[in-house]
């Protein structure tokens, strides 16, 4: 049977079956390969495609009136990239590679036969779009109400529990593959002011860097400082029907 990532990412939540995951499978049977930096999808583009995330990261964005830009998403692998675009004809946003990557675009319309064949896998993409307008919601209310600080600290948590739904190697450090600028972006703070906000917390004993990667020293001190709930565990899952 083809892998899928996509439901490898799905089944961290809860088991599936060989026809659920052939399913999955088949919307990632036409890989692409993309430069970073390359555009995928720009807004208010017709909408034709959805993609399953294979390699590599790929962010959402906007550009704001007065020419700047506002990052909305980060995806990583095994990620379902474009649920915005389900209940729309043109982009709400644009897609570009933050990395190489490898996209697996699929029809639009080939969600129905999806959703048809298997509600429970419906279900799932429903709990897993809710999830992320939550953190989203999260985060929107940490740029109008907490301190530059707690929205690095809070962005920083956030990716490294999303990385961690998926690999479980992950204890405490992880490769944040990000500029400052880009994190800057994602939570409305120029790179300056987030290299600051990094040293600090270096200073302090919070975090580590050296290599690429980034060590969370402090999980709970993390956690008070940027009002964060990690909104990628613990989910009710009791409601899904028995597959």
């Amino acid at each position: 049977m083809s892998t899928s990532c996509f439901a490898e990412r799905l089944a961290k939540q809860t088991p599936l079956t060989d026809l659920e995951r052939a399913a999955l499978a088949r919307l990632e049977e036409n890989p692409r390969k993309v430069k970073r930096g390359a555009m995928i999808q720009r807004v208010n583009e017709t909408v034709t495609e959805l993609f399953v995330l294979r390699e590599g990261r790929v962010m959402s964005f906007v550009i704001l009136p007065d020419g700047s830009r506002q990052i909305l998403r980060v995806y990583f692998p095994g990620d379902f990239i474009g649920s915005a675009s389900t209940i729309y004809n043109r982009a709400p946003e644009s897609l570009v590679a933050l990395s190489d990557a490898v996209v697996c675009p699929f029809d639009k319309h080939a969600l129905r036969r999806l959703l048809e064949e298997s509600p429970r896998v419906a279900a799932l993409l429903f709990l897993l779009s809710n999830a992320e307008r939550i953190s989203m919601t999260d985060r929107l209310a940490a740029l109008g109400r907490t301190s530059a600080k707690a929205r690095v600290a809070s962005f920083l948590l956030d990716m490294f529990d999303r990385l961690r739904v998926t690999d479980d190697r992950i204890t405490d450090s992880f490769e944040l593959k990000l500029t400052q600028e880009e994190i800057g972006d994602s939570i409305g703070l120029t790179s300056v002011h987030v290299n600051r906000m990094i040293r600090q917390m270096e200073q302090e004993g919070l975090i580590s860097r050296a290599n690429g990667r980034m060590t969370l020293l402090d999980l709970a001190r993390l956690e008070e400082i940027g009002h964060y709930t990690n909104r990628h565990k613990d989910m009710d899952l009791d409601w899904l029907p028995v597959g």
